[in-house]
């Protein structure tokens, strides 16, 4: 009986050892998995909150520019303003460019379209 019992013991050490590995790699694998979740949320984020400013920064002149199209109002948006957030949006621009980030490329440049578009429709109407 007692040799049955050693080859027992024997057999199950190398199993349990074998489990706490499997366990040690699953736990390493989870960890793992939920720093990179967390890094590319906080990517994702970070981008998203980038790209909203970026919309609601060339969005500071349209209800003066609309506003003038549509007969509401006789004000022009005070050109010291238009000049600082074109200059500012130029620079956002290049920094764009230097990070190879394509979606700020395509959001500025559409945005400086859009207000040209306006500026134009207001200015030679």
């Amino acid at each position: 009986m007692e040799r049955i019992f050693s080859m027992n013991k024997d057999l199950t050490q190398p199993e349990s050892n074998i489990m706490n590995k499997v366990f040690d790699y699953t736990k390493r694998f989870f960890k793992r998995m939920w720093l990179e979740f967390k890094a590319s949320i906080r990517k994702v984020t970070i981008d998203g909150i980038g790209w909203t400013a970026l919309l609601t920064l060339h969005a500071v002149t349209i209800p003066t520019l609309v506003g003038l199209m549509t007969g509401l109002s006789d004000k022009t948006p005070p050109i010291d303003m238009v000049l600082i957030l074109w200059i500012g949006m130029a620079l956002f621009y290049f920094k764009s460019i230097l990070e190879k980030n394509i979606v700020s490329i395509i959001i500025i440049g559409l945005g400086f379209i859009a207000q040209s578009v306006l500026m134009a429709l207001v200015f030679f109407k």
